[in-house]
């Protein structure tokens, strides 16, 4: 099925929240152990109205989102930014999050932005995987920062600088 990537739109934090939903029932991927509401992505796109915003759709429904968001409000780190994306796992393995990454950093260099961030559970191989065959390495590690479902889980951050003069 085509789809296509657009900015986010009122009528999509439902299907955002059902989306993210799953993952946090299912996976490892999203860190809380209740499901969330839909303005809980509504917050984080009204915090920070400037950064992309972005979802998928497959014909008429939404089956993924990304965003950007600030690492840290203080000018002096604007430069970088934290990603965040995640695709509905019927549409999972055919490149959209491969799409979705490189518009978010095409986004962020017209933004000015060349450290981009990711911060995924070590129980999240699959994404680890993902972000470091598309040019992220790992950059730090809290240990045994949370537990979820039973299971203790460190955050690894992982970094991609598109200024090779850093």
């Amino acid at each position: 099925m085509e789809s296509s990537i657009r900015p986010v739109q009122h009528a999509d934090w439902p299907a955002i929240r059902d989306i993210f939903n799953h993952y946090v029932a299912t996976s490892p991927a999203a860190y809380p152990e209740e499901p969330v509401g839909a303005d809980f992505f509504q917050a984080k796109h009204r915090a920070g109205p400037e950064y992309p915003f972005l979802v998928v759709e497959a014909g008429e429904n939404v089956v993924g989102f990304a965003y950007l968001s600030a690492l840290h409000p203080v000018a002096t780190m604007r430069r970088s930014a934290q990603l965040t994306y995640f695709i509905h796992p019927d549409h999972t393995g055919v490149g959209l999050g491969g799409r979705l990454l490189d518009i978010l950093i095409e986004r962020g260099r017209e933004m000015g932005i060349d450290t981009f961030l990711a911060h995924i559970s070590s129980l999240n191989e699959g994404s680890i995987r993902f972000h470091t065959s598309r040019g992220f390495t790992e950059c730090g590690r809290f240990r045994r920062i949370g537990t979820k479902h039973g299971h203790d889980f460190d955050l690894v951050w992982m970094q991609r600088l598109e200024n090779s003069e850093i």
